[in-house]
């Protein structure tokens, strides 16, 4: 879901024109509809005061993902994100643990070609 589709939902939601809600915010209310068709986005500081007004966490409102971000979709859920930079991971490729040398071409190969 878009930032402009969040927007339009939350206020439907709390039952705001976008008159309503321009005046809250204290826009013009064609501001609110580039919003929402997605021709503007909101300045950082909008999307607080958004996020406030439909009492939402700001990540939320603003599509951030985050530790505690659960997609809709399940396969999305179940990736699992390691940095070979850190030391306190065994990595494993079919259940095997990854050695160390070619854990460094790893890295290498990713720098491209540098130490």
């Amino acid at each position: 879901m878009t930032i402009a589709e969040r927007i339009k939902e939350y206020r439907k939601q709390h039952h705001y024109t976008q008159k309503e809600l321009a005046t809250l915010i204290n826009v013009k209310p064609t501001t609110v509809s580039g919003w929402e068709l997605g021709r503007n986005i909101p300045s950082i500081e909008m999307l607080q005061k958004l996020a406030d007004i439909f009492h939402v966490p700001f990540d939320e409102l603003a599509g951030v993902k985050d530790s505690n971000y659960h997609s809709s979709d399940p396969k999305e859920d179940d990736l699992k994100t390691a940095d070979l930079a850190d030391d306190d991971t065994i990595f494993t490729f079919e259940g095997k643990p990854i050695p160390e040398q070619d854990l460094e071409y790893m890295k290498r190969l990713l720098r491209g070609g540098r130490k």
